[in-house]
């Protein structure tokens, strides 16, 4: 299998799919990431295909724990003192230095929440369907120590469980559901095989622009999936950070539909934004893709 690996995506739908060839998964507010246990070590890669390795150390090294040939697809997570999931927390540990990723995994380890396994020592697993990927996946992760970081997302074949887990659980950091298909092979890009119902559902636009400068914008104008260009809310700090350098301003001035100005921008840099509420053309960026 060669580096990056494309990841399996899911589709938004407004309810949970029913019938017996459906199994449901947690959704984790965190952040997508493969695991490659290589001969030489681990290496870790974000959903963009990015090697993210050096902002989430502990994991990789939690992930020697893991035979040689192994590759998982899964989140890496962070909790807060009172055990809820923090996309902040995850947010800002992605953005930092290896200086300061260190310092944040000293103060708040992560935890990577497997959900589906690529490959194994004996070779490509994804044509394999899930209701034997599963499987594998659990006991791979049976012969990791005790107290690892490196566990299974949590799943069930009951369509009534996964209701209640998303209907009492959205507090602790349980951002929706993921419905896969149980005979399904693990397919890069959305496929149907699998669903999402979410909380605040998110969809992914192009940046146009930004104000501030290219160093410190604070907000940014996306093209929408209608063609409209729409300016966001202010950026976090952590956000900021990390979109700068993937920012190529162009010279002069663009306004969108609604005549905020903004400096355009060239190349395309794809970030995630709140979906519900664009169509009151207020946009929030939740993450970088």
């Amino acid at each position: 299998m060669d580096w990056p690996v494309s990841v399996a995506l899911a589709q938004s739908v407004p309810e949970l799919p029913t019938g017996a060839d459906w199994s449901y998964e947690m959704k984790l507010d965190g952040h997508r990431m493969i695991m490659w246990r290589t001969d030489d070590g681990v290496r870790l890669q974000a959903r963009s295909g990015r090697d993210v390795t050096a902002a989430w150390g502990d994991l990789a090294l939690d992930g020697h724990h893991l035979q040689a040939g192994t590759v998982l697809d899964g989140e890496a997570v962070i909790t807060t003192e009172d055990g809820r999931i923090s996309f902040e927390a995850a947010q800002a540990r992605a953005a930092s230095s290896p200086t300061r990723a260190h310092r944040l995994a000293a103060q708040r380890p992560a935890h990577y929440i497997a959900f589906d396994t690529l490959q194994l020592p004996s070779g490509n697993v994804r044509p394999r369907p899930y209701n034997e990927r599963r499987p594998a996946l659990l006991n791979l992760l049976t012969g990791l120590p005790a107290n690892t970081p490196i566990q299974a997302v949590s799943a069930t074949t009951d369509r009534d469980t996964a209701l209640t887990w998303y209907n009492t659980l959205h507090h602790q950091g349980i951002e929706g559901i993921v419905s896969k298909r149980t005979t399904s092979p693990y397919r890069a890009g959305r496929t149907g095989a699998w669903l999402k119902i979410r909380h605040a559902d998110t969809i992914d636009a192009t940046v146009a622009g930004f104000t501030g400068t290219a160093r410190h914008p604070k907000a940014l104008a996306v093209r929408l999936p209608d063609g409209r260009i729409a300016l966001s809310q202010r950026l976090t700090t952590a956000l900021a950070t990390r979109i700068a350098p993937r920012l190529v301003p162009q010279s002069g001035r663009a306004h969108t539909q609604d005549g905020d100005a903004y400096t355009p921008v060239s190349g395309e840099v794809v970030v995630e934004v709140v979906a519900g509420a664009t169509r009151h053309a207020v946009v929030t960026v939740v993450r970088l893709r």
